[in-house]
């Protein structure tokens, strides 16, 4: 990940895990440059795509300070983060509940997504995800059973990444994502709670390893009116 995206996120976890609450000051650009061993014009780029986002402001003569209604972004995504919707809601409340937990053969689309073989076994996951008791998104997951050894129900209802990263070491190495509009079905009625002309935003997307492996195939159910995807363009200096 480029540098200034890399100190963007770290910063903007602080924001909403409320290390930085509403309304406070953010330290300056030379402090957190030396903090994290970059230039003041790296830690610039960072903070212009956290004021893009709406998170923080600056007062000249005064300082940084984070936007009274930076937390109520935080239910956003940006376009090219896939760290997990753990990582994305630090500072709130996030429920995780498991629909459908089965191991199995996988359908001819799933073996060309996960580039597996027909005999080759595959999780199938179907989570509802609460913020802050909203009903937010409906995902229905897949991952080679053989990358993910001893997946169990309590990671499903936790975080699938944190024990993927932490615990099996894997590592990520990118993502293709496709976004688009489209009909609610069966399980959105029931577990989204969408009416029959509520329009669902899906997120379908393969995540790689770094070894370029693909690791999961998911399509992410999003409630329209709930959450939505923001793309950020930061101009870099040639």
């Amino acid at each position: 990940m480029v540098k200034y995206k890399d100190i963007a996120n770290k910063v903007r976890e602080q924001i909403y895990s409320g290390e930085y609450p509403a309304d406070s000051m953010i330290p300056d650009q030379n402090s957190l440059a030396k903090a994290f061993g970059v230039s003041r014009m790296t830690v610039k780029k960072a903070l212009d795509i956290l004021a893009m986002e709406g998170l923080i402001y600056r007062q000249r003569g005064a300082g940084t300070f984070v936007m009274k209604n930076a937390l109520m972004a935080g239910r956003d995504s940006l376009v090219d983060e896939y760290e997990g919707l753990t990582t994305q809601m630090k500072g709130h409340k996030l429920v995780s509940k498991a629909i459908e937990f089965e191991i199995g053969f996988p359908s001819e689309k799933i073996r060309e997504k996960l580039m597996v073989e027909e005999n080759n076994h595959v999780y199938k996951i179907i989570r509802q995800r609460v913020v802050d008791e909203d009903l937010l998104i409906l995902e229905h997951t897949y991952m080679p059973a053989d990358l993910v050894p001893g997946l169990a129900k309590e990671h499903v209802e936790s975080s699938i990444y944190a024990y993927v990263k932490e615990e099996l070491g894997l590592k990520f190495g990118g993502a293709f994502r496709q976004i688009h509009a489209d009909k609610p079905g069966e399980y959105d009625y029931k577990y989204l709670d969408c009416g029959e002309q509520d329009p669902v935003l899906e997120v379908e997307q393969v995540i790689y390893l770094k070894d370029g492996r693909p690791f999961e195939y998911s399509r992410s159910r999003n409630r329209y009116d709930k959450r939505s995807y923001n793309v950020i363009d930061v101009k870099q200096d040639n």
